[in-house]
């Protein structure tokens, strides 16, 4: 993906989900990154936005009226990206919390139709309320849809229920996901690294972010910096989600990669990193990034001496690592010979190879799989 561009994150749930409690731990614990914050709350922005600016501290930009946060409607949503995402503010992604009334699909049709070339889609989360699981699809019948959308799907408040109803819950999410993934949280707290890269310590210079300012106040008062030591809460349940690390000297295959990705596995929520394809395009290496249902392609040229490696990470929850190490394995087997025809469907990836319309986000979210 393009340095300058932003993954903008949608964030969606029923009211009392945990919503801003889940966007509260994502600022609390982005390690340096710079969150831009949108509370789309329609008429209650006194509430939430109130509790998101308190935590923002330094870490984001500070737009005009003097709110680190910005708490709009959805027909100023383009204007706010744009200001979050110029390069001026130095923002390293953006989150979107949604009004608990609001269409997911709409806000992500937004996302998909912006012009602005900053921004990418970063994907659709859904909090759910696993103590209100069934009162809520009762009250709102339109959440199996909205389930059924998401890139990421955060079951939070799971400490709430017995075991026994937590998987019961778990295999009704999962069954209405379909390919996404799912999580169980307590608190909010999930893996920051579902949602973006941590910067690397000393990356910021010059400015203090809320992580410099907590981690002064916590070494004051003699607390350790740790998430259990920080909340009270030592036996709150924390998100898991596995990761694989593929390299490659030898270029992979388009094709057999296509393959791999058009039909990738149930969890796998992210993919980013680079692709060589050798004599298919021996021009460009390809940043790919992938949330969820969206792919993107991103050509580039290889630079004088550039070592020529394939180099992906791959997250989710509940992905067989193994399977996709040895899947990956066979698309670097099947690349000796150049296969120019096998880099359209790559190409279909490529956005600026595409003239149409973004999909609807219940279809392909952009992916075209």
């Amino acid at each position: 993906m393009n340095k300058q561009q932003i993954p903008v994150v949608v964030l969606t749930g029923f009211l009392g989900s945990g919503k801003t409690t889940l966007l509260n731990h994502l600022l609390h614990r982005s390690g340096g990154t710079r969150i831009g914050a949108i509370v789309n709350d329609f008429g209650s922005i006194e509430i939430d936005a109130m509790s998101v600016a308190g935590q923002l501290g330094d870490s984001t930009v500070s737009l005009g009226n003097g709110c680190l946060c910005c708490a709009v409607d959805a027909s100023e949503l383009d204007t706010y990206l744009e200001r979050l995402a110029a390069p001026a503010a130095r923002i390293d992604v953006i989150v979107i919390e949604a009004s608990g009334l609001a269409e997911p699909q709409e806000l992500v049709k937004m996302v998909l139709a912006s012009e602005n070339p900053h921004i990418v889609y970063g994907g659709l989360v859904e909090v759910v309320d696993a103590a209100e699981f069934d009162a809520t699809r009762e009250r709102h019948p339109e959440a199996d849809r909205h389930l059924g959308i998401a890139d990421l799907v955060v079951v939070n408040k799971a400490d709430r229920v017995a075991e026994q109803e937590r998987e019961r819950i778990l295999d009704v999410v999962r069954g209405l996901a379909g390919r996404a993934a799912v999580v169980a949280a307590s608190y909010g707290r999930v893996d920051v690294e579902l949602f973006f890269d941590r910067a690397p310590v000393g990356e910021r210079i010059g400015q203090l972010s809320f992580d410099d300012l907590h981690d002064s106040a916590g070494a004051g008062a003699g607390h350790h910096n740790d998430e259990h030591h920080n909340d009270g809460h030592h036996d709150h349940l924390h998100s898991a989600y596995e990761s694989l690390s593929f390299t490659s000297d030898v270029p992979l295959g388009p094709r057999p990669l296509m393959a791999l990705l058009d039909s990738r596995p149930e969890g796998l929520y992210r993919i980013k990193g680079y692709v060589d394809f050798g004599p298919a395009d021996p021009r460009n290496r390809y940043e790919v990034h992938a949330v969820g249902r969206f792919l993107r392609f991103y050509p580039q040229p290889w630079a004088p001496g550039e070592a020529r490696l394939t180099q992906l990470v791959l997250i989710g929850s509940g992905i067989d690592v193994s399977a996709l190490e040895k899947e990956l394995g066979a698309c670097r087997d099947d690349a000796p010979h150049a296969d120019e025809h096998g880099m359209w469907g790559v190409l279909r990836y490529v956005q600026e190879a595409r003239d149409e319309e973004p999909r609807e986000p219940d279809e392909d979210a952009g992916s075209e799989d």
